[in-house]
């Protein structure tokens, strides 16, 4: 064979394999806080370079997307972004372990218990268009209550801990408005904590967080929506 094509096929396996390394080893993502008592906070994540950089972080929403380092699927946050390589869990906020299939995601972080190590936990959500579908929305149950949902003509238990996938509402009115009710046990009887019709489209996706806050009687619901429009991707000719 050709020596140039030997050494040209060479060269382009090597840039095959490193794409799938650069792959494996970056997630795009998004980013909430949520803690009720003191909603601001600092963190830092690596980049896809390595260069620790801050999360990108809003008051309301979802943040800013943007790439990420994930070490031998792991994603780790940090309180800092002067890591010390020597002891870096020193300064780490938080970890979680990425499906190899998911390449980029909704980061849901959270307030660990007090006195925890680390002192953040983070849930993560499937980000990508073809599972988390325009006029969809996900729960997540952050309390130890039986909790349960009915959006229009859905009705769905609510497993404490877990992320509830919630199909689109297709049952609206001229509005497009559904009736969206939130629901805890309390003996055998199912009580609203959360009344309200939410107007459901195509272009908008939501995510329930269910919590408690100190105090509090009964769960409380905060809404994350999402109205992102699809950027097209420009493969070319």
């Amino acid at each position: 064979m050709n020596p140039f094509r030997i050494a040209l096929a060479l060269s382009l396996m090597n840039l095959s394999q490193l794409s799938a390394q650069e792959a494996d080893s970056a997630i795009l993502i998004r980013s909430v806080y949520h803690n009720p008592i003191s909603p601001v906070a600092d963190l830092y994540v690596a980049d896809k370079s390595g260069a620790m950089v801050k999360l990108n972080l809003v008051v309301e929403g979802l943040g800013a997307p943007q790439v990420a380092r994930t070490t031998n699927g792991t994603l780790m946050l940090f309180t800092q972004p002067n890591v010390d390589p020597k002891n870096p869990s020193a300064s780490l906020a938080a970890t979680s372990k990425v499906p190899e299939q998911i390449k980029q995601a909704d980061l849901l972080i959270f307030p660990a218990p007090e006195n925890a190590k680390p002192p953040y936990r983070v849930v993560l959500i499937d980000d990508a268009p073809n599972v988390f579908r325009k006029g969809q929305s996900r729960v997540i149950n952050l309390t130890a209550v039986e909790i349960a949902l009915q959006a229009g003509e859905h009705k769905l238990p609510l497993p404490s801990g877990k992320i509830t996938e919630v199909p689109a509402v297709t049952k609206v009115n001229e509005y497009n408005m559904a009736q969206t009710n939130f629901y805890y046990k309390q003996a055998d009887e199912w009580v609203a904590f959360t009344e309200r019709q939410l107007q459901y489209l195509d272009t908008t996706r939501r995510i329930f967080l269910v919590h408690l806050t100190p105090g509090s009687t009964e769960p409380v619901v905060r809404t994350i929506v999402d109205t992102t429009p699809e950027v097209p991707v420009n493969k070319g000719k």
